[in-house]
């Protein structure tokens, strides 16, 4: 039941863009794909939501009801990983960009500029706001105490940037849990295709009978739950 997710969200999110902007010229692959992305970046939520009734739409009419949960639940699966990778993206460019801004406001201070007019450092969310935070409270201090304000941001890079490299040894670590769980995930696959080689119909089974679709439905209900309770485990 696994292909019924890939193939479905690809198509669901073809027609979804379409309707959601305007109509692009005739353009390479390369540049229509950076305008979907651009088009799901302003509205992720909504793209998500409305992909995910769309396949189930186009699920219920092409395998029935049982074809509309599968394809509702892989799009669900799939758009929540890709919007939560976009959002690590977005939160790392950020916190890269306000590192490389305390590393520049630091060099200016030994050079004798003072702190009233230097630029504050990007705020992107998250623990870039928190760097954001103890910036300001260095332009506090330095204003009321005379504190080497330097120093403390050079306190503030370096242990910035010491949890940057803690985080992605730990992200290392969990990649061969995430590898288990994508590989678990993808072995249904496997039976649908065993099944079809022995001849029998595993699709037939599970869309159009009872037993089957109860099987295919609990199977996606306990993968799914299996996939976000993984996640949540190697969650940093």
């Amino acid at each position: 039941m696994s292909w019924w997710g890939p193939s479905l969200l690809v198509a669901a999110a073809l027609m979804l863009v379409w309707r959601g902007g305007p109509r692009p010229p005739a353009v390479p692959v390369g540049a229509l794909r950076q305008w979907m992305v651009a088009v799901s970046a302003r509205r992720p939520r909504r793209v998500l939501v409305s992909a995910v009734c769309g396949v189930s739409a186009l699920g219920l009419v092409v395998g029935g009801p049982v074809a509309a949960v599968v394809g509702a639940a892989y799009t669900g699966l799939g758009g929540r990983g890709l919007m939560r990778r976009a959002g690590r993206r977005r939160a790392s460019a950020g916190r890269a960009a306000a590192l490389d801004t305390l590393g520049a406001l630091a060099a200016d201070l030994r050079a004798g500029l003072p702190p009233a007019g230097l630029p504050a450092v990007p705020a992107g969310g998250g623990a870039t706001d928190r760097l954001s935070r103890l910036t300001a409270s260095v332009w506090r201090l330095a204003e009321r105490t005379g504190a080497p304000a330097a120093d403390l941001v050079e306190r503030i890079e370096a242990d910035a940037r010491a949890t940057d490299r803690a985080k992605a040894s730990a992200t290392a670590q969990a990649a061969g849990a995430r590898a288990t769980a994508m590989l678990l995930a993808a072995l249904p696959l496997g039976g649908l295709g065993l099944g079809g080689v022995v001849g029998a119909d595993p699709l037939h089974v599970l869309l159009r009978t009872p037993i089957g679709g109860a099987c295919a439905v609990a199977a996606v209900l306990l993968q799914s739950g299996g996939l976000l309770w993984t996640e949540r485990l190697v969650r940093l």
